[in-house]
């Protein structure tokens, strides 16, 4: 039996730590390589990208390894981070990170959407599968579990020292 696919998902994690000091550890998208279990390195003009802003990151899981082009679509400090995924020009995923007031200090949401509909769905599905060896009704799901791991880490860096190095 095929499982159905999801095209969206999300995860959270209560941060203790001021909303400010979270937005901050979360968009230093260089540092994206040690949060996510995927990504491994990003290269980015700007250590902190504003909207508008693009960088490129470096994955692998397993054998497969892949770069994808991001754009920054919100970069708005202590509230909202989230920014495009394409691969070779074609829409691959939109990732937000929103930062919510908690009594405990801030709830971190992690989104991912699926963006791999319409025009250039199926070239996009086969580059996928190709470069990351996960079928597209299995990529919610290894999302989900890297999500979490990412949020953990996330966490850990703003409580434990701000997020600094």
């Amino acid at each position: 039996m095929r499982t159905p696919r999801e095209w969206a998902v999300q995860e959270s994690v209560v941060v203790r730590a001021p909303a400010a000091r979270v937005y901050a550890t979360v968009a230093r998208i260089r540092d994206m390589g040690r949060w996510s279990p995927e990504c491994w390195a990003v290269l980015s003009r700007h250590a902190t990208p504003r909207t508008g802003d693009r960088f490129w990151g470096f994955n692998r899981r397993g054998p497969w390894v892949w770069f994808t082009s991001c754009r920054v679509v919100r970069a708005e400090p202590e509230r909202e981070f989230a920014f495009k995924v394409t691969s070779f020009g074609l829409p691959i995923a939109l990732w937000r990170y929103r930062v919510i007031p908690h009594p405990d200090g801030v709830e971190l949401v992690e989104q991912w959407q699926d963006l791999r509909r319409g025009r250039g769905a199926k070239a996009a599905e086969f580059l996928g599968r190709t470069f990351t060896g996960t079928p597209p009704q299995e990529r919610a799901g290894v999302n989900r579990a890297g999500m979490r791991t990412t949020l953990h880490r996330i966490a850990r860096a703003a409580e434990e020292r701000g997020g600094q190095r």
